[in-house]
């Protein structure tokens, strides 16, 4: 089974996709975590990635899809890929598709865990706490939520004509989200 969660940061993606990955043994496809090793190896991409996610830009496309592909095409991984996070804009939805048709796979759900600006800001600070992410200050979280309802809103029409796509209030408790999920899973 493959799955799509997507949503604003701060939205509980993470949180939901780490449950599946143990549900359905399966597989983490976090953007953000694979954008966060390059950072941490700081490797050229990674330096990229900083000043773009400190302008609250996304990173470029051919990016994320070169670290996407190779998962998709990773034999171990096939029919196992909870998507983190993924797709974020059209152009990404759309290479999603390709390659997953190319590599006889298919998007079994896609859950849209929708949010608002103030609960995000509250989540971030929270977590900012917790987990001292570098990409949690409340402003550039904020230029981050706001490119990515933005840009995702081509995404949400594009998924949102699906059967199998569903929109969750992301606002709810962690095991009301959790829930909400397995009704729709079927194992």
């Amino acid at each position: 089974m493959n799955i799509i969660l997507f949503g604003p940061p701060g939205a509980g993606k993470g949180t939901q996709s780490k449950y599946l990955v143990k549900k359905l043994n399966g597989f983490q496809i976090s953007t953000g975590e694979m954008l966060r090793n390059e950072i941490k190896n700081n490797s050229e991409i990674g330096r990229n990635i900083i000043n773009n996610m400190n302008e609250g830009k996304f990173v470029d496309d051919e990016i994320i899809n070169n670290l996407i592909e190779k998962a998709v095409t990773d034999p171990l991984k096939k029919n196992r890929l909870i998507f983190d996070g993924y797709p974020r804009s059209l152009n990404q939805a759309k290479n999603l598709e390709l390659l997953m048709s190319n590599s006889a796979q298919k998007i079994d759900l896609i859950f849209f865990l929708n949010v608002n600006k103030e609960i995000i800001i509250e989540r971030i600070e929270k977590r900012k706490k917790i987990e001292n992410r570098s990409d949690d200050d409340t402003d550039t979280i904020l230029k981050r939520y706001d490119t990515y309802m933005k840009t995702t809103k081509p995404v949400l029409d594009f998924y949102n004509k699906n059967s199998n796509f569903y929109e969750i209030d992301g606002a709810l408790k962690i095991e009301e989200i959790t829930a909400k999920i397995d009704a729709f899973i079927t194992v």
